[in-house]
């Protein structure tokens, strides 16, 4: 009987497979597991990202005719675009000068990479070709941050030709001061005089200890330099302590002649720490600042600070304040219509509840809980354009995202496929993040959709990947797993291998030590980043910590969801002194946007993924308790 003939999906499944298979042993620099494999792979579009791993873990023992021969075959695709890079930094360590600069000078030259245009430099004075090394170097000598390890060399090359003077480490003296980077300050002034040198030390001392600074310096020489430290520390002092800050810079205006321009900011800098401190003065502070030192992030502050003291006429006419673009939003709308309603408006307040209640947002939601109305959420799908479907699907860079996807490299898709997707037309866009969901790659469905303008179909934007996992969970931690979802979807749009700037990693965003100290309370293997990157593991560790949050914020969601973001502590300390505070009030004067933005958002995707579950509305206001002020004793977190 003859062999069946395996289908084109058999061999991509085949492919893929094999892919995975090999690719820890390439990235070690090990090719024999690959020959096993070679015929079925040579023809894999992810081939060309297999031989650049190998090539990039073995650059020091291979010949540069293979490297050079793959670079102008492959050299368009982003595998070979990093070998080359690699490929340079390794010439350049290996002092092979002209054959890094002739990379250099055909790829990246002008591009502003300041390691690669070091190395340059290094190159030209090495090989005696100085004569365009000067202006070029002292150009990357003049900035205000640390420069890249491969400057030190070229600026090295200045000094011993007594092209670093005086005035070139003044001018970067200056521009340290001016970036706030004190330390590379004090370090420059070394090299100019004590004069320098003390000036340095003074920033420093008025970056560690305003308030120490501000008493120890209170009697020196009205100079345009201590106006500026004093300035600089109040601002500083404001940070901690906002009323400490206001009665220093007052006695300070007093004795010295500070301009116009510093007084302004300064006060206003102050003014909108107090606010963000939920200070009884910050209404006042706000409210005294001149006309002209008023703008629209003040006039935001002065609405939550009449939020806070219930000042619901004057909450109107700060909003009527606002510019018209910024009062007609929907934050602001809702908050009028509030105050309309405490002030006895009530039709003009139902008025704009009601049109509100049409939206599909927090606000909207807020609105329709108001009014008794139903939440926005009908559902319009987007529709499947075959035609446009197929043409995206056969494309070479989208085929490479794929790929990278399915074989578990979900971050170098991402990659490639924000860079295909950014050219496309809002059609196109629409029919590229269908294919995405279809695949089940729902971070980029999610995002490619948006992008596309289209933000009605909620299959596509609300997933509901890894569903047993996070019902399961939830259910053993006693929480809601549409509360987890939100929480999942808000931290890391489903990505699994994602990391924030601040280090936190996976699904559920989690810090590697706050995952280490989960994992030891459930008794779970503890393997690092690998556990943090297993999206089973990832949602249990996620949903424990958001259980223990829950507890000690006394089953509080709102307060629980702004812990897992900003961290209990923080939130503790957002907590009111005295008394209780409306939840909607308190989301309002979150100090940090990015967590008052997080919290109104987890909560908006809450009530959309718990209708998406269970086909039933839930409102956000019934997860709305007040705040209670600190000292509530905690309850203890408990989970099988």
């Amino acid at each position: 009987m003859p062999k069946a003939v395996a289908s084109a999906d058999e061999i991509l499944d085949s492919q893929r497979a094999a892919f995975r298979s090999v690719h820890a042993e390439v990235e070690q620099g090990n090719w024999q597991s690959v020959h096993q494999y070679e015929a079925l792979l040579k023809d894999y579009v992810l081939w060309p990202d297999l031989r650049a791993t190998y090539l990039r873990a073995r650059l020091e023992l291979t010949d540069d005719a293979e490297i050079i021969a793959f670079l102008n075959q492959y050299g368009v695709l982003k595998p070979a675009r990093e070998l080359r890079y690699r490929y340079a930094l390794h010439l350049a360590q290996q002092n092979r000068m002209s054959d890094y600069l002739d990379i250099y000078r055909q790829f990246y030259q002008g591009l502003e990479i300041a390691n690669l245009d070091c190395l340059a430099l290094q190159a030209e004075i090495i090989l005696g070709q100085e004569n365009r090394v000067t202006k070029r170097a002292q150009n990357l000598w003049l900035v205000g941050n640390s420069q890249a390890d491969e400057c030190d060399p070229v600026f090295e090359h200045l000094r011993s030709q007594d092209l670093l003077d005086r005035n070139l480490y003044t001018d970067r003296f200056n521009l340290a001061i001016a970036s706030q980077n004190f330390t590379l300050a004090r370090y420059l002034a070394g090299s100019i005089d004590k004069k320098y040198l003390n000036e340095a030390n003074e920033w420093i001392k008025a970056q560690a200890q305003p308030a120490d600074f501000i008493a120890a310096y209170i009697d020196y020489a009205d100079t345009e330099l201590t106006r500026k430290h004093f300035v600089f520390a109040v601002e500083r002092l404001a940070f901690d302590d906002p009323l400490a800050a206001n009665d220093s810079w007052h006695q300070l205006a007093r004795r010295f002649s500070f301009s116009k321009k510093q007084l302004s900011a300064t006060n206003r800098h102050i003014a909108l720490w107090a606010a963000r401190a939920r200070l009884p003065q910050a209404e006042k502070l706000l409210s005294s600042l001149a006309a002209d030192d008023q703008d629209i992030e003040t006039g935001k502050w002065q609405v939550r600070a009449r939020l806070i003291q219930r000042d619901w006429r004057g909450v109107v006419d700060s909003v009527d304040s606002l510019p018209d673009d910024e009062a007609q939003k929907a934050e602001w709308q809702y908050w009028k219509a509030i105050a309309l309603q405490e002030t006895g408006r009530v039709e003009a307040a139902t008025a704009i509840l009601d049109a509100l209640a049409h939206e599909r947002s927090y606000y909207g939601f807020l609105a329709a809980d108001a009014v008794s109305a139903p939440y926005s959420l009908t559902e319009k799908p987007v529709l499947h354009d075959p035609e446009i479907s197929l043409a995206i699907e056969k494309r070479p860079d989208l085929i490479r995202a794929r790929e990278l996807f399915f074989v578990g490299l979900e971050g170098r898709g991402r990659g490639e496929w924000d860079d295909t997707v950014r050219l496309m037309n809002s059609d196109e866009k629409t029919q590229a993040a269908l294919l995405a969901d279809s695949w089940g790659w729902h971070s980029r469905a999610i995002s490619t959709v948006a992008k596309a303008g289209q933000f009605d179909d909620l299959r596509v934007r609300y997933p509901l990947p890894w569903r047993n996992e996070f019902e399961t969970h939830a259910d053993n931690a006693g929480i809601s797993y549409s509360w987890v979802y939100g929480i999942a979807r808000s931290e890391s749009l489903f990505m699994p291998d994602i990391r924030s700037s601040a280090g936190a990693i996976g699904l559920m965003q989690l810090m590697p030590e706050t995952g280490r100290r989960t994992a030891l309370e459930i008794q779970m293997p503890w393997k690092g980043q690998a556990t943090l990157t297993d999206s089973s593991s990832n949602i249990r560790l996620g949903i424990h910590y958001l259980h223990k949050m829950f507890y000690r914020f006394a089953e509080n969601r709102v307060l629980a969801t702004a812990a897992y973001n900003a961290g209990p502590l923080r939130v503790e300390a957002w907590l009111p002194e005295t008394g209780s505070l409306d939840a909607r009030i308190w989301i309002e004067n979150i100090p940090f946007n990015e967590t008052r933005d997080y919290v109104r958002r987890v909560l908006t995707d809450d009530a959309i993924f718990s209708w998406r579950m269970t086909g039933q509305q839930s409102r956000i206001s019934n997860e709305m308790p007040l705040v209670a002020a600190a000292g509530t004793p905690p309850r203890v977190a408990s989970l099988d």
